[in-house]
């Protein structure tokens, strides 16, 4: 198991610049839901920002200390986008 708190550490570790959001779905700390915001999914496609996050997580994934995970994620302009249209 991870606390969301490390699930914040190791996509921030990997993408320096994220915002992140992190819910632990199930009370469990090995169901998850993220929130990723960065710069550097800018000209990527929604699967190669997965696979960045995933990448990110690869570890605690293998492991199976993060056993689910559901993840949005967005460039800056995007997010200003979706958090305005709210």
């Amino acid at each position: 198991m991870v606390s969301p708190d490390q699930v914040e550490a190791m996509l921030k570790a990997a993408l320096p610049d994220a915002e992140v959001q992190v819910q632990d779905l199930t009370g469990t700390r090995d169901h998850y839901q993220v929130v990723v915001v960065s710069s550097a999914f800018a000209g990527k496609t929604i699967v190669k920002q997965h696979q960045m996050v995933y990448g990110a997580l690869q570890e605690a994934m293998s492991s199976e200390a993060i056993h689910a995970l559901s993840m949005k994620t967005y460039t800056p302009e995007d997010w200003q986008q979706v958090t305005q249209a709210v």
